[in-house]
Formats: structure tokens, sequence, C-alpha cells
């Protein structure tokens, strides 16, 4: 039985773990969705209750019956040939999604995780509703294009508040990418709230804490570590200053660890990266949930067995 690997050919996480696998002498094929349909050749048939077939590339092929689980590992988009119109092109890309795509969705094996279940989990506004209902503290919250309504909820929180992205935190822009972080909310924020209307935004009370927590769930072994910033902006939000920070690993709270085993189920995810800000009372507080996170930087820092833990999971093939 296979493992496949969906993944840039450029990821060196992705490597460690078929390296692993491979070091084990556990069949493992790797592809990326961009193979598709110039380098990659999709061909199925439907049998009874399932689809049978192969997916063959160049130099290695795979056939979806001999499949144990399916490494969903940030794969990039479809690339068709050159020359094709904007309106082919968009209507290609429907289609692979839709064939290519909803032929292996249909598979029942493990994934890691399923891209649909991925797909529900990255929405921020049902992840802390969820949090909630599992047993998570969670901020409170509001999600408004009303420069009022932010301002009402300045008052009724009567502390610090922040405000987050709720999609990815990278912009593209003429000069390059840029990165909005977690940013707290000045006085004069709050007096100029121009720009707040054209989109929803999420705003949050600010929790203080001694330090973050960053958990990583592979099946349902956790590897949690502390995170400690040394500067006043990595405390506000600690991607903002990476090099001034400190990690290292950190038991998980019996109840926190129930609250991560439910959250899980109720998203059918086999893999999440949690994040949690701690306050100076020892109670944890759920931020967020990152169903497709990294984890290869706290691996090096800390030395956790992630990449093998991810091995095991594919490998067995179930939870």
């Amino acid at each position: 039985m296979t493992v496949l690997v969906l993944s840039p050919e450029t990821d060196l996480t992705a490597d460690r773990v078929v390296a692993e696998l491979t070091h084990r002498d556990v069949p493992v094929v790797r592809m990326d969705t961009a193979w598709f349909p110039t380098r990659l050749t999709l061909d199925t048939r439907l049998d009874r209750h399932r689809w049978v077939g192969q997916l063959r590339a160049a130099h290695r092929s795979v056939d979806l019956t001999d499949l144990r689980s399916v490494w969903y590992r940030s794969p990039t988009a479809f690339r068709f040939p050159a020359g094709m119109s904007q309106p082919e092109r968009r209507h290609a890309g429907w289609e692979a999604k839709f064939g290519f795509g909803g032929v292996l969705a249909s598979l029942p094996i493990l994934w890691v995780n399923h891209p649909h279940r991925e797909a529900d989990a990255c929405y921020k506004p049902l992840q802390l509703v969820m949090a909630r209902r599992c047993g998570f503290a969670v901020p409170e919250t509001i999600v408004t294009n009303d420069p009022d309504g932010v301002r009402r909820f300045a008052r009724r929180v009567d502390g610090p508040i922040v405000v987050k992205t709720l999609s990815t935190p990278a912009i593209l822009e003429s000069g390059g990418v840029s990165v909005a972080h977690t940013r707290r909310l000045t006085v004069d924020d709050l007096a100029d709230l121009s720009g707040v209307d054209v989109t929803a935004h999420l705003f949050q009370e600010f929790i203080p804490k001694a330090y973050e927590v960053r958990l990583t769930a592979v099946g349902r072994r956790f590897f949690a570590t502390r995170i400690e910033a040394t500067t006043p902006a990595a405390q506000e939000d600690w991607r903002n200053d990476l090099d001034r920070l400190t990690y290292r690993p950190i038991e998980v709270p019996e109840g926190i660890g129930y609250a991560t085993r439910r959250y899980l189920d109720a998203f059918g995810l086999a893999y999440a990266a949690f994040d949690f800000a701690v306050d100076h009372d020892g109670r944890w507080w759920f931020l967020e949930a990152n169903p497709g996170g990294q984890y290869g930087w706290l691996q090096a820092a800390t030395g956790a067995p992630i990449s093998t833990a991810m091995a095991d999971l594919l490998e067995r093939g179930r939870l």
C-alpha cells in the first residue's frame, strides 16, 4: 500500500517525511497538482462504489486502489498549456477541480487533511464558534465592516483590542509581498477607522500574555511549544520579530488536550497547528487553528519528532 504526498516540488518539510517513509520501506509517491494536466495524467473509471485507475507522471505512477493515505501538503494550482485563452483556462480550471479533485476527494482512505474538511476549517469565524463549543476559552470577538460597531466593541471590552486578518496575512503589492500581522489599536486608530467599511474585519479583545503556545496535532499526538517573546513587537504578534523568540517544549494540560481532540473530530481533521495565548494566570486562550500550519522550524528548534509522527500516521493509514 502506497502513501501519496501532494505537495510543491520544493518543500523541506515534505522532503523529511518522504525520506522517513522511504527509510522504512513504505512505498511513497510524491506529486504536485500543478503537474496536471501537462505532466500528470488522470485515467480512472467508476467501479461499483469507488473510482479505480491511475495517476501517471513521467517517472512515477500510482494505482488509486493501492493507496493507504494521502498527505495534502499545500499543493499548488493546476497549470494549463500555454496558448489557452482566459475563458478556456478558467473553464479548464473548474473542470480540473471537479474532475481531478473530485475523483481524489472521493477515495475512502486517510487524508491529512481531506481538502474539503481543510477548506471548512480555514474559516476563522467558524473556528471560533467551534472552539467555544469544544471547551476552549476564546477572547471576545467581532466581525464587522461598521466603524461604529468597532467603537462600541472597544467600549464594551474596556481594554485593548486588536485587529487580525480573516484570511492569509500575506498581501500582494506592486513592490512585493507585505504581511498584515495582528495589531493593537491605538486611540488614534479608533478615532479614524476609515477603510473599515470596505470589507469584513476581525477585531478581538487583547489578551495580556505571559507567553504563547503553538500546539501541533498529528493524528492524536500533540507537540506543544512554548514561545516567549522578548520585544514589544513580538509580544503583540510573535511573527513580528522571529529572531527574538525562544522555544521550548511544554506539557499540554488535560483540559486543552480534551478540547483539542473534540475540535479535530468536529472538523474531521487529522492535522492542525493551534495557536494559544497563555495569560499570567496560566489560562490558555484559543486564537486560531491552521489545518495546514507549518511546523518545520519548531521541530528544528526543539527536536520534537513531528515528522516521525507524520510518517507514523501516513504509514498506519488511520488515526
